[in-house]
């Protein structure tokens, strides 16, 4: 039993952190950026719309202000954490580090389903933006080649959704520097085009359509807020960067917690003027922004926003699977997960084989599986991690007061113990066959451990 619970000194991460294999070319700016790319997306795009006609109304902004204080108690965690500990692999490596072995691998085996259904799910969203942008210049696919098989039409694959994955992939394996780059222009595109439907929408609110304000009770809100729980997925994404920022401790934290911020701001506006434009029981669309506008008869803005989602979309999927790789990264580096993953490209200075795997697997996720009944199961990962991340503030503080953060959680435990309850208590709104999918995932994820990972960990070996 004690060889399942041993942990990887904090001193060890943090040399090994300072062998150079990944480049730190990383600022605050590109890290914001990075967190705000990977949140906005889907969150604003599509899922505002479905979550007010089935579940919230116009309480959505309740829903998401609920989700949103989750999320920060858990980022207060993270920003400590990533300036304690600034390595590669995020929950993963803090779990390693407080919790011990067994936890770690099946966090980060939780994670890699997350990253990577997330990668698939955002891919499907993208497709139906851009087939709608591509169809305003009287283009269109045929239907065989836009959806998963199965979903009706006689589809077969969704080929824009494989090909906008495989085209990330190769970005993201050239180098970390080009990923950003393009990452901060798309968000750039984004945020303006969001700000543009603010100041185009706020004039079309009608305050009736906000009454009832809460038409499917408590219960419909709180059930919404661990639903657009994915819609904040991504701020973590920031602290699986540690090993590529020029300056960890100063700047992790800060980027953590900014990203968070404005990225909660803007869903509250988008929703408070979403449901005051259009009533919420017609918004049951797949990209409810673009619906409103043409519902007021701003279709020219319409179009623009098409552009905007296609181009925010796409960095959510640059981030995904930029986390992904790291995280994979970090458990094969600690020989949890085959050597190979962790090998480093000597011209790119990525990890380029780990990189395409992720792509590629990801790829056929989205081409070839209806992936509706699985943002939950993401939601589940996810809180999965923010709970463990808060529990293990506890512990370093606990066994570790000697280390050092330039961030620090106020009135620990109280704090990360809310975090903790309140992710638990998220999770507990989630349907029985998110818990069951998860509980097969994370079983299988043991048995994984036991027959491989225990054995060829770098710890067992010493």
């Amino acid at each position: 039993m004690n060889s399942i619970f041993r942990k990887v000194s904090i001193p060890d991460l943090v040399a090994k952190s300072q062998v150079k294999k990944l480049n730190r070319s990383l600022g605050l700016l590109d890290l914001i950026f990075l967190g705000v790319g990977c949140v906005i997306g889907t969150g604003i795009f599509v899922i505002t719309g479905v979550v007010a006609a089935k579940s919230a109304g116009p309480a959505l902004l309740i829903s998401f202000i609920i989700a949103g204080v989750a999320c920060a108690l858990a980022a207060l965690c993270y920003a400590e954490f990533s300036s304690a500990v600034p390595v590669s692999g995020s929950v993963y490596t803090y779990t390693y580090a407080t919790l011990g072995e067994i936890f770690a691998f099946l966090i980060g085996w939780d994670l890699m389903l997350e990253y990577v259904l997330a990668v698939s799910a955002v891919a499907t969203g993208w497709s139906s933006y851009f087939q709608s942008l591509i169809a305003g210049f009287g283009i269109y696919i045929p239907d065989i080649l836009t959806q998963a098989p199965g979903t009706g039409k006689g589809a077969i694959i969704n080929l824009p959704a494989v090909i906008i994955i495989l085209l990330i992939t190769a970005l993201v394996s050239r180098g970390v520097k080009e990923s950003t780059r393009f990452n901060n222009v798309m968000v750039f595109i984004k945020l303006s085009v969001i700000l543009a439907f603010i100041a185009a929408g706020a004039g079309y609110v009608k305050p009736e359509n906000w009454t009832p304000f809460a038409p499917f009770g408590f219960k419909g809100i709180v059930t919404s807020a661990a639903t657009v729980f994915f819609s904040y997925i991504g701020f973590d994404v920031i602290a699986t960067a540690s090993e590529e920022v020029k300056n960890p401790k100063k700047n992790m934290p800060i980027g953590i917690i900014a990203s968070l911020g404005i990225c909660t701001f803007l869903y509250m506006v988008v929703s408070l003027i979403l449901t005051g434009m259009v009533p919420y029981t017609k918004l049951n669309v797949g990209d409810p922004v673009s619906f409103a506008l043409k519902a007021v008869g701003q279709d020219q803005m319409a179009g623009i926003i098409s552009v905007g989602a296609v181009a925010g979309i796409t960095t959510v999927l640059l981030a995904l699977i930029y986390a992904q790789v790291r995280l994979s990264y970090s458990m094969s580096r600690d020989g949890l997960l085959p050597k190979r993953l962790s090998v480093v490209h000597k011209k790119y200075k990525t990890p380029f084989s780990n990189t395409w795997l992720t792509g590629i697997v990801a790829a056929a996720i989205a081409g070839f599986v209806d992936l509706t009944t699985l943002a939950h199961l993401v939601n589940m990962g996810t809180l999965a991690a923010f709970t463990l991340v808060s529990i293990a503030i506890i512990v370093l503080r606990v066994k570790h007061p000697e280390i050092k953060a330039s961030f620090r959680v106020p009135f620990v435990p109280v704090l990360p113990a809310i975090s903790a309850l309140f992710c638990v208590y998220l999770t507990l709104s989630l349907p029985a066959i998110t818990w069951i999918s998860f509980l097969i995932w994370l079983i299988a994820g043991l048995a994984v451990y036991l027959f491989y990972g225990k054995k060829h960990s770098h710890l067992n070996q010493r």
